[in-house]
């Protein structure tokens, strides 16, 4: 599926202001770079858009959350948000320069409730102008992540130079969050960063933080840094953002669903679920085959059994139906009674229907037994019908009495 990824520029939207972003067909690599107003950013049918909020806009707060404030399906479920804001509410207050009512939070993904957890938090009229701009020049936005985002679990820090070799900006993930410092000497002594960091440079500053670092730096294209940040598992829109229960089922069913089909930690998933999937219509060919070969030898030998047994039929066109039928001349040229005679199906149907009142007139026509007379009442004529069935005769009411007749069943 494509996806749209909108970076957020740091000033308040305007309808004429250029929005950068990245075009990706697969959601793993750039097909290419845009830059354009809002009503004018490419939108491919069914694209998933992506805003991303640049990491100046966010600030990170490590909490150690009160016991059972994460209870109930965190902030996704709609009567425990209000109580989980309040708590962030209090917790942030001091920790904040805006008030608290002013800003977005957002809590990290799959939290655990006996660890702290990290909370982003940005202002909330700057990100809520955003979204309506790209909503109403008909861009709306799917899911919201951060730039960059404190490193997981036991992830490595990361260290990010972006900008220009006159002003260069040193942006850090690790432990502490996500830090940002103007790129000097000063900044990069004061900045405490591990010898397994790695080093993330845009090509135009890419030696200056080889020179910085003394470590050689991999190379990447604001692009490409979007696009990792849209890989990621964060998503912002909690809380006032989650408008409706079916909106959030519908937005993690399509993540699920995308993380399915393009997360490269899933492609061995996708390529053992294709290999069972080819296994299985190989196996069922192979079987399917394999019955059509036993029918065409079981077919061959009842017509074999024909023709043997009576040579006279030439041709075979439904060789049961055929064997019983030669059976049956066979019966009356030797003066045995076959299934088929009067005689036979008098004694099915007076075993059948010993109650039955006798017939006014009989009939046997074609191979058609018409008992003529007052008929059974409906319940009686379906169990008489049942009781000749397994003995190979149908009865059916006609308008003036009862017609038996042999069925023949390839």
């Amino acid at each position: 599926m494509t996806t749209l990824i909108v970076t957020l520029s740091r000033a308040l939207p305007t309808a004429t202001m250029l929005c950068e972003g990245v075009l990706s067909d697969d959601g793993r690599t750039v097909s290419r770079a845009v830059q354009a107003p809002a009503a004018l950013l490419p939108a491919p049918s069914g694209a998933d858009i992506v805003a991303v909020v640049p990491a100046c806009r966010l600030s990170w707060h490590r909490l150690a959350l009160p016991r059972g404030a994460l209870k109930s399906g965190l902030f996704q479920d709609g009567n425990n948000a209000g109580r989980l804001r309040a708590v962030l509410d209090g917790l942030l207050e001091d920790s904040v320069l805006d008030e608290t009512s002013q800003l977005h939070f957002a809590i990290e993904p799959a939290p655990r409730a006996d660890e702290p957890v990290w909370v982003a938090a940005c202002d909330k009229a700057w990100l809520h102008a955003w979204l309506a701009l790209l909503a109403q020049a008909g861009r709306p936005v799917s899911r919201i992540v951060p730039e960059l985002a404190p490193p997981s679990g036991d992830a490595p820090a990361s260290l990010h130079v972006t900008g220009t070799p006159d002003q260069a900006q040193l942006m850090r993930t690790g432990p502490e969050g996500v830090t940002l410092l103007p790129l000097s000497v000063a900044s990069a002594a004061l900045m405490a960063w591990p010898e397994e960091a790695e080093v993330l440079a845009e090509p135009g500053v890419a030696a200056l933080a080889e020179h910085f670092f003394n470590r050689p730096a991999r190379l990447q294209t604001p692009p490409e840094r979007w696009l990792a940040a849209a890989q990621s598992d964060w998503d912002l829109a909690q809380f006032d953002l989650l408008y409706t229960r079916g909106t959030r089922t519908r937005k993690h069913l399509s993540a699920m669903i995308s993380s399915l089909f393009r997360a490269p930690r899933w492609r061995a998933t996708r390529w053992a679920s294709v290999a069972l999937v080819l296994a299985n219509l190989v196996g069922l060919q192979a079987w399917a085959w394999k019955e059509e070969a036993a029918q065409a030898a079981q077919r061959a030998a009842i017509r074999n059994l024909l023709t043997a047994t009576f040579p006279d039929v030439r041709v075979v066109v439904d060789a049961p139906v055929q064997m019983a039928r030669a059976l049956t001349d066979l019966q009356r040229r030797n003066g045995v009674a076959s299934s088929a005679d009067m005689e036979t199906m008098l004694g099915h149907f007076q075993a059948a229907a010993p109650d039955a009142p006798a017939p006014e007139a009989i009939e046997f026509i074609a191979n058609e037994l018409r008992l003529k007379g007052p008929a059974p009442s409906p319940s009686d004529l379906a169990a008489i019908a049942a009781r000749l069935q397994p003995r190979g005769y149908s009865l059916r009411m006609e308008a003036d009495g009862l017609t038996m007749k042999e069925e023949r069943f390839p």
